[in-house]
């Protein structure tokens, strides 16, 4: 038996959630696990694994309820800024196989500490042949 998406079970309204949002193409919910309180996840209604799937119409959806979102967060929450973080991928830290773009409300002292480290090209010529590369692969979302 395949085992269903647990965001498209919320969706669907087999699964409880703290709704905060809600149209035809996206969802926002409270996070069950907040780094902070007030995070967020602003899923495409229709199941995707990677944002690369998602219609434009719907990722641009998400992006732009998110940013609504964060500005509703900061003020109820009193809070700094944000975080908008999407992880794409198992090796990118994505846990649940359904995209989902997290609202995260920030305070300066609020201890959370996004992980990051610098790793420089080693040449001009390896970051020019990088995006060379990158460019002549590159997909455009109105391509059938």
């Amino acid at each position: 038996m395949e085992r269903v998406c647990i965001f498209c079970r919320i969706v669907k309204g087999e699964l409880p959630a703290t709704k905060l949002y809600e149209d035809d193409l996206v969802l926002a919910f409270l996070d069950i696990a907040p780094i902070n309180k007030g995070h967020c996840l602003v899923i495409p209604k229709g199941h995707h694994n990677s944002l690369t799937t998602v219609p434009a119409e719907q990722s641009a959806r998400m992006m732009t309820v998110a940013t609504q979102l964060a500005a509703a967060l900061m003020r109820a929450t009193d809070s700094d800024g944000f975080n908008l973080l999407l992880s794409n991928g198992t090796c990118a830290g994505q846990v649940v196989p359904h995209a989902h773009l997290h609202v995260i409300p920030r305070h300066a002292q609020d201890g959370v500490s996004l992980p990051s480290r610098s790793r420089p090209y080693d040449s001009d010529e390896e970051k020019e042949a990088l995006v060379a590369e990158v460019r002549k692969r590159m997909i455009s979302r109105t391509d059938p």
